[in-house]
């Protein structure tokens, strides 16, 4: 206890001369008197009136005071009366020491030197038991713990800033602190002392360390460099991902039960794609995206949520999936908010999966279907790059091909000769030239095969079909090939009627389309010619709206003629002709008859008013057009 009198502080406890209990056997030493010098000016009186009574220890600070009453026993403490504010301050260090004793984190008071000098119990639960705490070097208290938080060293930071400053420790073998170090300064600017406050996040940082752990094993999942992928086939590379997959399980989440299954959108069947570890009836058990009788997989393929089933036995949606499974937790494999999949895991014990686990398989998964995706779009972007190239080259050849078979074709049809060597190349000729068009595909096909597709892609509407287009105009040759070649048909052209002549008498057609304008004969008397080399070709006459001198479509209707295509003609008016030229007899001319009635009225006009026509007509395509 302390007493305050006008002129100093006088003790109260064992007073002097009070030696009772130092036995019979002579004087016990002298009491210990703890002085607090804040300012060194009661040095004097303290040696004049309490040095012959007392062993002084005096200390400057009253943080180091409550150092030495923790370390040793004191008769009293001596103030001076001019140091009241620092005796109420003791008062407030003691009320706090009360208090820090009590909170559940760690509390250390550091002098300068970063020695210990006052640890709260949660503060020397956590030191190293070997070491004696009070007294000791901080990080030695805590067995020279890793640093791994940004701020190496928050002591030098805290004293350098003079704010308080954090950072993360490791200590032993797999326990993280963090340490927030606040400095404390006297009056005149020194350092007396640090607070060190330290928390235990080993159970948060575990849980990042681990959700950082599955991210960087989802980066690895779809992680292929060019050279690997053009190595790699479609079956090579899935069956990479299935087996990283599977590792991270194991090794990350300690999983050994693994299903994942795709969604076939059309049907809303899921596709087994992974099933490690489960029964052979499971594996190939027929499962849809629905929320009834499809298990838990169907129902959180359904809604798009994740399911946790702590007890099979008590749960009415769970299928067997691995033998004697007690739990399972199934997740959404989810892409853009789009349900793609599924992802199953089970375990052997009731209640093993817990919503942190949802959480980890919730950040897997996604990045499952995101590697999914990713393997998908690299393969479909190489078929589409593929495809495109071909396409082109096919355009820019197309034409060319066409002169080459018609030049081969005519000099064939007129060649007088009887030289069967010349007859042959000029036929093996005609053959390579429309080998060519099918080799550029075939070279596409191989470089990007066609990605698999859970349902056929349906058949091109012309597939199997070769057609024949006559007319002088470039252009409308080389939309015919992209047209009609993009609906699967093996397209030829001819310049002038000769040309597709002497092709058709080399050549079988599905159909033929001509022009009624062409340079050497015209419409009426392509028509004929072409129906006499084949017979049954059924055959499209093509005009624009204007005066027909020839009357070439009126005088071929009579011949038979079904379809007349007026120019500039649109994609699906094209198609619209051809496939109704291609169908059967019967067939197309009840198909074509309300297409004849409005053909004839228009080719009716077209001869009644002659060439004024000509401009209205003009007028019509463009109303039309638009």
């Amino acid at each position: 206890m302390v007493k305050l009198e006008p002129g100093f502080a006088e003790v109260q406890g064992r007073r002097p001369g009070n030696q009772g209990d130092a036995g019979a056997t002579g004087l016990a030493d002298k009491p210990r008197l703890l002085v607090i010098e804040r300012d060194g000016q009661p040095a004097f009186l303290t040696r004049t009136h309490l040095g012959e009574d007392y062993e002084i220890v005096t200390v400057r600070s009253v943080g180091r005071a409550l150092a030495m009453l923790r370390e040793k026993t004191f008769e009293g403490v001596y103030v001076d009366t001019g140091q009241l504010a620092a005796v109420h301050r003791a008062g407030v260090l003691i009320q706090a020491d009360e208090v820090l004793e009590a909170i559940s984190d760690g509390v250390a008071v550091v002098d300068p030197d970063l020695a210990v000098t006052w640890a709260n119990p949660e503060f020397l639960a956590l030191a190293d038991p070997s070491v004696t705490t009070v007294g000791s070097k901080f990080y030695r208290a805590l067995g020279n713990p890793e640093v791994i938080g940004s701020e190496t060293c928050p002591f030098t930071n805290a004293v350098a800033s003079r704010l308080p400053s954090s950072t993360v420790l490791r200590i032993g073998a797999n326990r993280y602190l963090r340490v927030t170090v606040t400095p404390v300064f006297e009056h005149g600017g020194n350092l007396s002392q640090l607070i060190a406050l330290t928390r235990d996040i080993t159970d948060e940082t575990q849980q990042q360390l681990k959700v950082n752990a599955i991210h960087k094993a989802g980066d690895e999942l779809a992680d292929l460099t060019p050279e690997e992928l053009s190595e790699m086939g479609v079956e090579e590379r899935t069956d990479l991902l299935k087996y990283n997959i599977t590792r991270h399980m194991k090794d990350l989440l300690g999983l050994d039960f693994i299903e994942i299954r795709l969604l076939d959108r059309p049907t809303g069947r899921l596709i087994p794609l992974l099933t490690e570890g489960m029964t052979f009836v499971a594996a190939n058990r027929e499962l849809y995206a629905r929320k009834e009788n499809n298990g838990v997989t169907g129902y959180v393929a359904a809604t798009g949520q994740s399911y946790l089933c702590r007890d099979t036995a008590q749960d009415p949606l769970y299928l067997e999936g691995a033998a004697g499974a007690r739990s399972s937790l199934t997740v959404p494999l989810t892409y853009h908010g789009t349900v793609i999949g599924t992802l199953n895991v089970e375990n052997a014990h009731a209640y093993a999966f817990d919503e942190r686990d949802r959480q980890f398989l919730e950040i897997y998964a996604r990045n499952v279907a995101s590697a999914l995706n990713t393997l998908e779009l690299l393969q479909a972007e190489k078929f589409s790059a593929a495809t495109a190239s071909v396409e082109a080259i096919s355009r820019e050849l197309a034409l060319p091909l066409d002169d080459i078979l018609s030049d081969a074709t005519t000099v064939l049809d007129r060649y007088a000769g009887h030289d069967d060597d010349i007859i042959a190349r000029l036929r093996h000729l005609l053959i390579r030239a429309r080998e060519i068009r099918s080799l550029i595909q075939k070279v596409g096909s191989t470089i990007a095969p066609e990605p698999k597709r859970s349902t056929p892609r349906p058949a091109p509407r012309l597939a199997g079909t070769r057609l024949l287009v006559v007319d002088a105009d470039e252009a409308i040759r080389r939309s015919a090939h992209h047209l009609l070649g993009g609906e699967g048909a093996t397209v030829e052209t001819a310049r002038d009627a000769h040309e597709a002549i002497a092709l058709a008498r080399q050549t079988p057609y599905s159909a033929a389309l001509v022009d009624i304008r062409l340079p050497d004969l015209d419409g009426y008397a392509t028509f004929c010619k072409l129906r006499e080399v084949q017979p049954g070709v059924p055959i499209i006459l093509m005009t624009g709206f204007g005066w027909d001198s020839s009357h070439s479509i009126v005088k071929a209707r009579q011949e038979g003629l079904q379809t007349v295509l007026y120019k500039p003609f649109r994609a699906d008016r094209l198609m619209e002709a051809v496939e109704q030229a291609l169908r059967p007899t019967g067939d197309a001319a009840s198909a074509a008859s309300a297409t004849s009635t409005i053909a004839t009225a228009q080719v009716s006009n077209a001869d009644q008013e002659g060439q004024d026509a000509e401009s209205r007509a003009t007028t019509e395509v463009q109303a039309h057009g638009s």
